[in-house]
């Protein structure tokens, strides 16, 4: 609703009281004007948070499935809370499915990083490994036609990425993004696009996306199954270590300058997929640094204040050869010391210092297993 000319968006929030081990419900408000939020306890019938300003929420982290932190609690918007949020954002959330395609994956990270630079948002992301009857099923409005065979031989080759895409017309912009479906067509008609600049042919062109809505809510329900396992993830558990892109930097769009920087130095991602931290989550996973470094409370905060990138890396000597790319933990430091790793060129502070790495080498493998074996679940 609108009120004295200034835009209010609503949405019903879930909270998962860990003492009451109970989902609390919240009407959120949004006001666009000033960035300030208002909270409603729906079960209790009284306001839970008067109008306050809440630095890290922006208007496009308002969607449904998105989890915001406000006062150290995970807030999930699980529904719109009036029509005129129903109305005046819906469209502009519209959800298509991109995959990245065997052909394309050492490309991964320039392809991430136009996806970002063309305004998608992405909200879900897996590296996975389809076998010959999930292929099939992915591309059942192909049966009968005489490319199946090739097409099916090729997207069973290699890892593939699947992602959710999210913006204002998605599933037209997508297409559009990417350009026609051969790439030799598409490097005459659209130069500039995904499969001219990444693609080969007409079967190893690049990537994919939904031809319509409809087929966008199939393909990534496919993906990203609302309930039952999610597909087979790409993980090896050998020589490798853990590599998480912290919130901060996925939010403003580095993740895949980050991606090609590691692909050039010579390491292989094995793995990489999307994840929403819980704060239990988190303090579990930086348990070795409870004090020990006093950033502790505010590394936790980070790594829950929005979505991040978990990557298995390998290399020879993996944790040890990756911890000196990454560099020093202050990225001041960094950039004085060793201007060319990974926090000097993308770090701000020594929380937001653009990713994590494994600091022990027996600890790589429990890591990437943590990720990818106990949180993948």
């Amino acid at each position: 609703m609108e009120r004295e000319g200034e835009e209010r968006f609503c949405f019903i929030a879930e909270w998962y009281d860990p003492h009451a081990a109970f989902i609390r419900r919240y009407q959120f408000m949004y006001y666009v004007k000033d960035g300030t939020v208002e909270m409603f306890d729906i079960k209790n019938h009284r306001m839970f948070l008067k109008k306050t300003r809440i630095e890290t929420i922006r208007p496009e982290d308002l969607y449904i499935g998105n989890t915001v932190n406000i006062l150290s609690r995970q807030m999930n918007f699980v529904d719109y809370g009036d029509d005129f949020t129903r109305a005046r954002l819906s469209h502009k959330k519209e959800r298509t499915l991109g995959m990245i395609k065997p052909d394309a994956m050492s490309k991964m990270g320039q392809i991430i990083d136009l996806i970002c630079q063309k305004g998608f948002l992405i909200t879900k992301l897996k590296m996975c490994q389809l076998n010959r009857n999930e292929a099939f099923q992915f591309y059942q409005e192909h049966q009968g036609k005489p490319f199946l065979d090739t097409l099916l031989n090729f997207v069973t080759s290699g890892p593939v990425i699947a992602f959710e895409l999210m913006g204002e017309n998605c599933v037209s912009q997508w297409r559009e993004a990417l350009g026609p479906t051969d790439s030799a067509i598409a490097r005459s008609e659209a130069p500039q696009s995904i499969r001219a600049r990444f693609g080969k042919n007409k079967t190893e062109n690049a990537c994919h996306g939904s031809d319509s809505s409809s087929s966008a809510a199939r393909e990534l329900e496919f993906f990203f199954p609302s309930n039952g396992p999610s597909r087979q993830n790409t993980a090896k558990f050998t020589d490798c270590t853990c590599c998480v892109v912290k919130p901060h930097a996925v939010k403003s769009g580095l993740a895949g300058k980050i991606i090609s920087s590691i692909l050039e130095a010579g390491f292989e991602i094995s793995m990489l997929e999307m994840f929403n931290m819980e704060k239990a989550n988190a303090e579990e996973f930086y348990e070795v640094y409870k004090g020990v470094v006093q950033e502790y409370g505010s590394m936790v905060a980070e790594l829950t204040s929005g979505p991040c990138l978990a990557m298995e890396i390998r290399a020879q000597n993996a944790p040890q050869a990756f911890r000196e790319m990454v560099g020093p933990s202050d990225p001041e430091i960094a950039r004085h010391l060793r201007p060319r790793t990974l926090r000097a060129l993308f770090g701000v502070d020594k929380v937001r210092n653009a990713v994590h790495c494994t600091d022990l080498p027996e600890d790589g493998l429990l890591e990437v297993e943590y990720f990818f074996k106990i949180l993948g679940r």
